[in-house]
This record gives structure tokens, C-alpha cells and sequence, in this order.
């Protein structure tokens, strides 16, 4: 046993767990997925630009590796995965992406198709102009820094935007129990509202969105839904309709073509996807009156084509595109950022009026850091004219004092012991003398060339340049007019750097109907003796090869707008819609039946066309002899599965027949039933009742002792053999005789 006393702190799981997860959950919030309302960046953003910043790599500059980006912000300030970093890193250079890219990309740094960035030892980068503007006055230290993870360095906690970033480039995050979503807007909207509010701080936004219409989003596109967006700034949440920029061309042949130029927002990085879903709608039929799909975008622009049958409705088939593709597509919008540590959802006018504050106490800050200076350098100059004007006197307190401290207290206090002076005038007025210490050290270093007349005219308007600044500076200290009248000169000359024409139209359009154009065509459907299920049309079947179509043991020919029946050996009928069978090559697999229907564990008897089975009779042959006829017509229904007929216990439908009109009529028709041990039956077709479904039938063979009936078939008069239940037997040596009876040997050809 150790001496040492193990000690043991008793803490309450459940209130640990949840300490635990709220402490996650704000990290996470914090540190990772929300944006700051002030600079409208991640910390991963942020911490990226600073370490551009910190390499130098302003955009006069050339461009830096961004593995060397990456590596620096990682071992630096953000300890994570070099990966999310470099993401972030791209993310920042797509100009499809943001409105004001803040990474100057060179090299592959994706593209709207959905390619992938190259790795980042490929490619270089370095700050944007817009990016410039988020860092401007970072060195005067007007925001606050924290020491970074290992607190050997110093990381800012918000950098000096002079853009309403959150705004201009939009966000989206998701973090523990919630997530951002905010769309990017025009620059220059966007600064009209911030100056509108520094104008007019009870500004509501409905006033607002005189000057932000609404998102404008990088790829343009067209938002369908403008009576929703008032409410969508009033609230902070909802969702618009972003929908794709189209126009009708006439194409070759007659036909139609269907321009996109501008793809909605959410599909930007993924415009090969969309181009393979319309490709998808058209192999597949979805849509038939698509011809042809290309994608003709080059460097100039987006171009996909969508090309229209002759003679098909090119304006409905667009209806139909924007309902059930992503060319229409639903941004939700979450305006929610971080202030002071705290998620919070703004409206509109909250966002703004943060920046705007943010703004003030940034310009604030700034002008007393230019107040200081100013002020430490007139006082400099100052004393540098002072000195000018007494220069002979200077020269005869440094020629006099034994060292540089005795010269500078002559200078500051008046000090004159030790000095030695030419004259006791000159001692009198250095007595005088009450230089600052700033001014003194300035004097001493000051070179004689300042003492030419054009060095010391240079010094006089330095000075008037200085007391005018410092005067402005106070003015704009002590005005709020005077500082909303810098933060205003300051947006519009910014509007003037980064603003452009709106790309994202906005109008109010409902959806249109789409009228589904039914082309009826001949299909064929093919099943292989696993189940596998699949059609092909009826000119594709044509030119198959007897090789090619041996290893289907049921065909069934039927319109596109059937159903295929099956019946089964539990007595059931199964209905399957041709639109849902799967359209596929003869080489493909299709799918298993048991997927089309709930067959189960049911063996299938027949499969059959609906169209053919209404017109015709059924015979159904049970394997304990019960034979009887009913009309297509009691299976008119819409249900998917029914019972076809009733069945005793244990026993089970082993035939099922179709019978024409013409073969029912005919009194030659005969009834052939075979069993199991070798007998066989042939009677008129006229003995078998019709029956309902309901019906269990009657006899058509009296089995022996252990037999079962294996199937049955209607043969005409000159029908020499007939296949039933995969033998083949000769009719030519079986006598017709009464339904019911025992039945003769049936001699079996050899195939």
C-alpha cells in the first residue's frame, strides 16, 4: 500500500456535462463559425489576413506561396488543420464566391464548374485591395490584440474594417445549436444605407431598403420573391428565391433553345452538377421534350443550352426546370453574428448601425493617435524655429558645455553653471531658456543645413500644416457633425474603389404551372428469370438480336402509360405503372420486381399488360385441379395490389392464361391441363365457367393420390404441341373428353 493519500473530487455528472458542453458550444460559436458583426470575419479570415499582413504581401507586392501562408497562420495563430486553413484561404480569392474577394489568388483556386483548388504548394496569393482597406490603421493599434495560443505572439481580436464586410460578402456558418446564413449585397447599396443611417440614426428599414434592394449575389441570377424580402430584414430570417437568368434562341431544325446565362447563387462551385442533373431529366424521360443539353460557358461567361424538341412548349418545360431543379432554388437567410461574445440575430438597421458604431470609435481612436503626433511634431518644429531664431546662442552653449547633458539642461531649464560663454548677455539669456526635453534632443540633432533659407521656410509651413491638422483633429474629436462628416468622405470614396452596377435582378414572379406534355410511345418490358426488371422502347427492341433478348423469359409489349399486371401464385395481382419501371440499356441489370412491387416471396405466374389483360378472359389453373374464366374486367382497379382469385387452403395458382376474344369464341378451343406424374386432360374451352374473382372454380382433372396439376394451356383445332410448365407435349395423340375425368398419359417431345 502507497502512503501517498489519493485524492478525490466529487462533482455532480449531469451539472458537469452541461459546464462542459456550454463551454464547447460557445468555442465553437466564438472561435470557429460565427462572424463578428464589426469586421464580418471568422477567426480563421481573420487571422489569414493578419498573417498576409504581417508577411508584407500587400497587393504592390509579388505573390507568396500559400503553403507558406498557411503555415505561418497555423504555427502563428490558428492551431488547427492546414486544410481548413487553406479552405478559407480560397474561399477568400473565389470572385464568385464573394462580392469583394479579400485574397489576391494566383494560380487554380477553383472554379464555379466545381473543380477543386490545387494543392497549396501550387499555388501563390497575396492581400487585395478590399483586403487593404479591412487592415488600414492596423498599426496605430486603434484595436485590441490578445496574445495568441502559446502567447508568444500577438494576434488583433478585430481588425479596423473600413467595408461593411459582414454585408457586402455574406457568411455561412454552422456552429452548436445554430447556424448563420447571411447573402452577399452590393458595395455600393451598402454604403448608401451606412451613410443614410450616419445621416439619419432613427432611419427604420423600410427606409432602408430604398438603398439595399436586396441581396446581390456574385453569379447574379434573378430573386423571385421581392414581397418577402421587407419582412426578411425586419426579422433577420427567411428565405428568397434565387432563381437563373434565361432567354429563349431558335435553334437548328426547328427547334428551341433555352439559354442560361446567370446560375442561382447556391449553386456556385457546382455548376457541373447541375449541368448532370438536366443531363439525368433527359436521359431518363423525366423530361421528354428536352433534345439535348450542353454547357458552352467559356471565359466570356455562363452558357448552358437546353435544347427543345420541335414543336414541344419550351416556355412550360421551363416551368417545369424551375420546379424541379436547382435552376430555382431557396436561399434561407440567418442574419446572426457575434457582439461582445454573444450570438445575436440583427435586422437590418442593427447590422448597419454596428458597422457605423464600429466606424465612429475607430475614426475616434484614430484621430487621437493623429492628435498626439500632430501635436509631438509641431511641438518639435516649434522649437526648431525657436531655435533658429537664437542659433547663435545655441552654438555658444555647445561650444561652452563640457557634454550633452550639460548642453541640454542650458537648454531645458536654463541651467548655465560650468558653461562657458563669450559674453555675460549671452549668459542672461540662456538663463532664460525653457525648451522641452523633445525640443532639446530635436536642437542637438538637428544638421546644419536646416539653418538655409529654404530648409528653414520648409520648417515655418510644416508648422502652419501641423496647427491646421491638429485644429481639424480637435474639431473632429469635439463635432459629432465633424466626425460623421469624415466617416461619410471616407464610404464614398471607398464606393468609389469597390462599387459596381447590381448583378442580382429582383421581382416578384410566382412559379409557374408546369402541364406535363404525356407522349405515349411503345415500350417493352423485359424480365430475366432472376426478376431483374427493366423496358426499353419499342424501336430499340426491334433491332435486338434473338441473342441479345434469349436470356429474358418474359416480355411483355405495353404503352408508357400502362401497367404491367402480375399474377401470382398466392392468388394475387400485382400492378406495377410503367413510368415507374427503369428505362435502361439492354446490357444494364434494371432492377429486382421485388422492388417494383410487395411480390414478396410470391413465384409470378403471368405478367401482363393492363391494355391486355381488360380486353381478354384469364384462365386460371390451381394445382388441385380448380379451373375457371374471368373478364379482365374485374381487375379495373387502382389499388396496386388485389386478390385475382380465391383459393383453398394449401393450394396455389400454377397457370394463369390469357384468352382472346377470337380463341373464346371459337368452338374448337380446348383446354389442355397436364400434371405432375404425366397425366393429362384436354376438354372443351366452353365447359369452363366464367366466373368472378371471388370464385374458386371447378374440376378439371380427377388426380391421383399425391399428383398436382403443373399447368394448363388453350390449344385450337391443328395445334400439334404446346409448351406448359417448361415441357413440350404432343396434342396429337390426346383425345378431347369431358372436363373432370382421369385424364390419359401424356407423351412429352423431346426439345
Amino acid at each position: 500500500m502507497s502512503n501517498k493519500q489519493e485524492q478525490f473530487v466529487q462533482l455532480d455528472f449531469a451539472e458537469e456535462m452541461r459546464t462542459s458542453f456550454r463551454d464547447y458550444a460557445l468555442s465553437v460559436i466564438i472561435s470557429r463559425a460565427i462572424p463578428d458583426v464589426r469586421d464580418g470575419l471568422k477567426p480563421v479570415q481573420r487571422r489569414i489576413l493578419y498573417a498576409m499582413n504581417e508577411l508584407g504581401l500587400s497587393p504592390d507586392k509579388p505573390h507568396r506561396k500559400s503553403a507558406r501562408i498557411v503555415g505561418d497562420t497555423m504555427g502563428k495563430y490558428h492551431p488547427h488543420g492546414d486544410s481548413s486553413i487553406y479552405e478559407a484561404l480560397v474561399h477568400m480569392a473565389q470572385d464568385y464566391s464573394l462580392n469583394v474577394p479579400l485574397v489576391d489568388g494566383h494560380g487554380n483556386f477553383g472554379s464555379i464548374d466545381g473543380d477543386g483548388a490545387a494543392a497549396m504548394r501550387y499555388t501563390e496569393a497575396r492581400l487585395s485591395p478590399g483586403a487593404m482597406r479591412m487592415l488600414e490603421s492596423l498599426e496605430r493599434g486603434i484595436v485590441p490584440f490578445m496574445p495568441n495560443f502559446d502567447e508568444n505572439e500577438k494576434e488583433p481580436t478585430v481588425l479596423p474594417a473600413q467595408i461593411p464586410n459582414l454585408l457586402i460578402n455574406g457568411t455561412t456558418g454552422i456552429a452548436v445549436g445554430m447556424a448563420t446564413n447571411i447573402p452577399p449585397h452590393n458595395p455600393g447599396e451598402v454604403i448608401d444605407a451606412c451613410i443614410a443611417l450616419l445621416d439619419k440614426p432613427e432611419i427604420t428599414n423600410r427606409e432602408l431598403l430604398k438603398h439595399v434592394k436586396g441581396p446581390d449575389f456574385p453569379t447574379g441570377g434573378l430573386i423571385v420573391n421581392a414581397g418577402d424580402i421587407p419582412a426578411i430584414y425586419e426579422t433577420g430570417e427567411g428565405k428568397i428565391r434565387v432563381r437563373a437568368l434565361t432567354h429563349m434562341e431558335k435553334g437548328e431544325y426547328g427547334r428551341t433553345n433555352i439559354v442560361v446565362t446567370e446560375i442561382p447563387y447556391t449553386v456556385s462551385g457546382n455548376k457541373v452538377k447541375l449541368v448532370e442533373a438536366l443531363s439525368a431529366l433527359m436521359r431518363d424521360k423525366v423530361f421528354d421534350e428536352i433534345y439535348d443539353v450542353r454547357d458552352e460557358s467559356s471565359k466570356e461567361g455562363i452558357r448552358l443550352v437546353i435544347e427543345v424538341k420541335k414543336d414541344r412548349d419550351a416556355e412550360n418545360l421551363l416551368n417545369g426546370l424551375f420546379k424541379k431543379t436547382p435552376l430555382e432554388d431557396t436561399y434561407s437567410v440567418n442574419l446572426l453574428a457575434v457582439k461582445e461574445k454573444q450570438p445575436i440575430v440583427f435586422d437590418l438597421k442593427g447590422m448597419i448601425a454596428e458597422f457605423v458604431a464600429f466606424r465612429k470609435e475607430l475614426t475616434i481612436l484614430e484621430h487621437k493617435d493623429l492628435l498626439e503626433k500632430a501635436k509631438d511634431r509641431e511641438e518639435i518644429v516649434s522649437g526648431l524655429l525657436r531655435a533658429t531664431d537664437i542659433i547663435d546662442l545655441i552654438i555658444e552653449i555647445l561650444r561652452g558645455s563640457k557634454s550633452v547633458k550639460q548642453a541640454k539642461d542650458c537648454l531645458t531649464h536654463g541651467d548655465v553653471t560650468d558653461i562657458v560663454f563669450k559674453s555675460e548677455k549671452s549668459r542672461m539669456m540662456a538663463f532664460k531658456l525653457d525648451f522641452t526635453m523633445k525640443q532639446a534632443n530635436a536642437i542637438l540633432a538637428m544638421p546644419l543645413s536646416r539653418l538655409i533659407g529654404l530648409e528653414m521656410q520648409k520648417l515655418v509651413d510644416e508648422h502652419d500644416e501641423l496647427l491646421g491638422k491638429i485644429a481639424a483633429y480637435e474639431e473632429v474629436l469635439g463635432s459629432e457633425s465633424a466626425l460623421r462628416n469624415v466617416i461619410r468622405e471616407r464610404l464614398k470614396t471607398i464606393k468609389k474603389e469597390i462599387g459596381y452596377p447590381r448583378r442580382t435582378k429582383i421581382d416578384e414572379i410566382a412559379l409557374g404551372d408546369y402541364v406535363e406534355e404525356v407522349k405515349i410511345e411503345e415500350l417493352a418490358v423485359l424480365i430475366d428469370r432472376f426478376g431483374y426488371t427493366k423496358c426499353i422502347d419499342e424501336q430499340t427492341f426491334q433491332k435486338a438480336t434473338p441473342e441479345q433478348l434469349a436470356e429474358f423469359v418474359h416480355i411483355v409489349h405495353m404503352k408508357s402509360d400502362g401497367v404491367l399486371c402480375i399474377f401470382t401464385d398466392a392468388g394475387n395481382l400485382n400492378r406495377v405503372k410503367a413510368e415507374k419501371i427503369p428505362r435502361a440499356r439492354l446490357k444494364e441489370k434494371g432492377t429486382l420486381i421485388h422492388n417494383l412491387c410487395k411480390i414478396d416471396e410470391e413465384e409470378a405466374v403471368l405478367y401482363g399488360s393492363f391494355e391486355e389483360v381488360f380486353d381478354s378472359l384469364l384462365l386460371f389453373t390451381t394445382a388441385s385441379g380448380a379451373i375457371k374464366l374471368t373478364s379482365g374486367i374485374e381487375f379495373e382497379t387502382a389499388r396496386l395490389q388485389m386478390a385475382s382469385t380465391k383459393l383453398s387452403d394449401g393450394d396455389r395458382v400454377v397457370s394463369v392464361s390469357i384468352i382472346g376474344a377470337s380463341e373464346a369464341v371459337d368452338p374448337a378451343s380446348r383446354v389442355i391441363v397436364v400434371t405432375k406424374k404425366g397425366m393429362g386432360a384436354v376438354f372443351p374451352l366452353s365447359e369452363v365457367p366464367e366466373l368472378k374473382k371471388t370464385g374458386r372454380g371447378v374440376r378439371s382433372i380427377t388426380l391421383g393420390t399425391g399428383d398436382a396439376v403443373e399447368g394448363a394451356a388453350v390449344i385450337r383445332q391443328g395445334t400439334e404441341r404446346v409448351k406448359i410448365a417448361g415441357r413440350t407435349i404432343d396434342c396429337t395423340k390426346m383425345r378431347c373428353r369431358q372436363r373432370g375425368g382421369k385424364g390419359t398419359k401424356v407423351t412429352f417431345i423431346k426439345d
